[in-house]
């Protein structure tokens, strides 16, 4: 599974044979069968979350069971609720496997521990966050200014591979609009020459 990780940072942190050993050393890798949460809502949220082979949804539950899907993770990404992780303080949130996956999993003290180490790890982690509050934004904006066929044009052109690998209920969810209005606007386009 460490290979699959180290074939993803090589190429965007310059690390040596031993500082790769080291977060090695201080990550925990765990194949994990689909359907199964990595983190649920009430509880602190304790590792950050790399994934090797599979497929994440972070989503809320309201109370009538409605499920509101934040995010999709796939393969080479990393997830995390940075409100509990960093504050350690209960999750709204709940972290579930889609497909059978295989993560690894770093705690917030091996990750200090890491970045205190290895400084271009650090930098790497910034770099990720920037880039993760820059695709929050965008997804606000898209929320908020866009049509809903703009929005399902938007998410098959970004995320083609986890629009194939989940319900389409999942993906009117993440686009915040109903199954019967996604249905619509795939089978027009479908029509479109």
């Amino acid at each position: 599974m460490f290979e699959i990780f180290e074939a993803y940072i090589r190429p965007q942190v310059e690390l040596t044979d031993e500082q790769l050993r080291h977060v090695r050393s201080l990550g925990t890798a765990k194949k994990v069968r689909k359907r199964r949460l990595l983190l649920q809502e009430g509880e602190v949220c304790r590792h950050k979350i790399f994934v090797c082979k599979g497929l994440l949804a972070t989503y809320l539950r309201k109370d009538d069971g409605t499920e509101y899907i934040m995010r999709f993770t796939p393969e080479n990404s990393w997830v995390v609720d940075p409100e509990s992780y960093n504050a350690q303080v209960p999750t709204k949130f709940n972290i579930e496997t889609l497909e059978d996956s295989e993560v690894l999993l770093w705690t917030w003290e091996n990750m200090n521990e890491l970045f205190a180490a290895i400084p271009a790890f650090r930098a790497f982690s910034e770099r990720l966050i920037q880039g993760s509050m820059k695709a929050h934004q965008d997804r606000i904006l898209m929320n908020i200014s866009s049509t809903s066929e703009e929005k399902y044009q938007d998410f098959i052109t970004t995320f083609p591979d986890v629009f194939r690998r989940v319900p389409l209920h999942m993906v009117a969810s993440y686009l915040g609009v109903s199954r019967e209005t996604l249905s619509r606007i795939r089978h027009a386009q479908l029509k479109q020459p």
